[in-house]
């Protein structure tokens, strides 16, 4: 469980994961980019390495830190009193902070630029509604493996990302951490660090509003109330 390990291991756990899951998104599309000019076929192989590699780190560091590597699955636990708030800064510092390094590693792989603003325009109402869509999903999803299938939460994680990166307009960053490391990135992952704050707020809006529903959902069944005399004749 996390808190058998102490906060600096927790926030090493956070950063690393951070990073290697963005280095895995940025590098798997320059490395799609370089390959192929489908622009479909380069989001399929950007989609599968995000996927399985979000089930390595969630199996391998969960036990570690919680496995958020996400600001915004950090506050809604914070929100749901599972982790302090002087915790939860310094996860997201180190999400941010990790996240950057992955966009540093990739570039580094690939021979580019250490840091590369983002040209890439990705803004206006449908990628903000989307991104609102993909936060909730996954931290629907989250809560509720936690709840019926912690084991599974790996594998679930990753498969909703790998979905989510097809039925949502913005190919599902749901992510803020992520988002800003991948402002810097001119390739094909990026996006204009301009756009950061539609992006972030949406993410934020659609992650509470499913840390709000699941706690209704997913609590304590209300009583019913006395049995109707028809229904204990049946």
């Amino acid at each position: 469980m996390p808190d058998q390990f102490d906060l600096p291991r927790r926030l090493a756990a956070e950063a690393l994961g951070t990073g290697i899951l963005v280095a895995t998104v940025v590098g798997s599309g320059i490395m799609a980019e370089t390959l192929t000019k489908d622009v479909a076929l380069a989001l399929l192989c950007n989609t599968l390495p995000t996927g399985a590699i979000l089930v390595v780190l969630i199996t391998v560091l969960g036990p570690i830190s919680g496995a958020h590597f996400n600001p915004a699955v950090t506050l809604v636990f914070t929100g749901k009193r599972e982790l302090p708030v002087n915790d939860a800064a310094l996860y997201v510092v180190a999400q941010i902070a990790g996240g950057i390094a992955g966009t540093m590693a990739a570039h580094l792989m690939f021979g580019l630029p250490l840091l590369d603003f983002s040209a890439k325009v990705r803004t206006g109402g449908p990628q903000w509604f989307a991104e609102a869509v993909a936060a909730f999903g996954l931290v629907a999803t989250i809560v509720a493996g936690i709840r019926f299938q912690r084991a599974a939460v790996p594998w679930l994680v990753g498969l909703y990302i790998t979905a989510a990166y097809w039925f949502t307009a913005s190919t599902s960053f749901a992510n803020p951490a992520v988002a800003i490391a991948r402002s810097l990135t001119n390739t094909f992952a990026g996006i204009r660090p301009t756009d950061l704050p539609g992006f972030i707020l949406a993410e934020l809006c659609g992650a509470f509003a499913a840390m709000l529903l699941m706690n209704w959902l997913l609590g304590p069944p209300q009583a019913r109330g006395p049995i109707p005399i028809a229904e204990t004749t049946l």
